[in-house]
């Protein structure tokens, strides 16, 4: 894979901290933009560095609606003005749970954003865009035309903390069965036991644990998860490992999203330990200094775009 010639990497708001890290990682400049909002709410963007026949990498996360479209504006000004090739390295992918329809009728926005992204003109040597642990891997596939998408795990830079956390004779574990291929596959990097909750459906909205797939009487568990959202199932799963005679709980994961006051009710439950995820949802940044362990991806994000690959 060819070396970037002559990068430039921007920032979507929210996201600058975590550019400027890739910009050192790659040794480029960090790319200048002025914003503005006017009273009406319209947004306004400049590119003022000078982008013709360079290599140019915007780093954004689709985590609302304002930022979606901020990103898609940029990159359509960064084609437009000459840059040689677009990366949009995407660290957070926003309606990632909306993948599929369930019933008639149902809009699949994790879809229907892709497509957005795609609509963005095509640079002279291609458009790419990188996601981090995809909540559905098949996501990827939903980039159309000239956008390449591209999937980069995050383990890397997870399995040292988990290591870390669990020690000696750890539980890798998670939340349902709904993980369980991925924690299989990090159980095994690690050289550890997997445990998977086994849940059984009493109605529509209830359910019940039938049982927990190893046991983890007397050893620490680590739970990992893609995202934690309201922590809901992160603390149905905590206390289920505990009474099952786990010595205690430890959450990893890769987007900490935590609206509201999910993480204060994580932290304050009693349950669990270390809280630890990725700096790839500008939430999980805010919530550093109340205890949340920050995981930093710019290298990670840096290493593989700058030599084009994914493994």
């Amino acid at each position: 894979m060819p070396k970037l010639v002559d990068p430039v990497v921007f920032a979507q708001p929210h996201y600058e901290a975590m550019a400027a890290s890739i910009a050192n990682e790659l040794g480029a400049e960090l790319g200048e933009v002025e914003r503005r909002v006017f009273p009406d709410g319209e947004h306004y963007q400049r590119v003022v560095t000078q982008i013709a026949d360079r290599d140019a990498i915007l780093v954004g996360g689709t985590v609302d609606e304002t930022a979606t479209l901020t990103m898609f504006d940029l990159g359509c000004a960064i084609s437009k003005y000459g840059a040689r090739r677009l990366d949009l390295i995407i660290p957070y992918y926003g309606y990632s749970t909306m993948e599929r329809s369930t019933i008639p009728g149902e809009v699949i926005t994790g879809k229907t954003r892709s497509r957005v992204l795609s609509a963005i003109p095509a640079a002279a040597a291609g458009n790419r865009a990188w996601f981090l642990d995809l909540h559905a891997e098949g996501i990827q596939h939903y980039c159309e035309g000239h956008m390449v998408a591209r999937h980069i795990y995050a383990k890397p830079v997870l399995l040292p903390v988990m290591r870390e956390l669990g020690g000696e004779g750890m539980v890798l574990a998670s939340t349902d069965a709904g993980r369980a291929k991925w924690v299989q596959s990090l159980s095994n990097e690690l050289g550890c036991a997997a445990a998977i909750i086994i849940k059984r459906r009493l109605s529509g909205d209830e359910t019940m644990v039938s049982s927990v797939s190893c046991d983890v009487e007397g050893r620490r568990v680590v739970i990992y998860d893609d995202m934690i959202r309201t922590g809901g199932s992160l603390l149905g799963a905590a206390k289920t490992y505990l009474d099952a005679g786990a010595t205690a709980v430890d959450v990893v994961a890769t987007h900490g999203v935590l609206p509201g006051d999910a993480f204060k009710r994580l932290r304050d439950s009693g349950l669990l330990g270390t809280i630890a995820c990725t700096d790839s949802h500008p939430r999980a940044m805010e919530l550093e200094s109340e205890g949340l362990r920050i995981i930093p991806v710019a290298p990670l994000l840096a290493q593989k775009v700058g030599d084009g690959s994914v493994s």
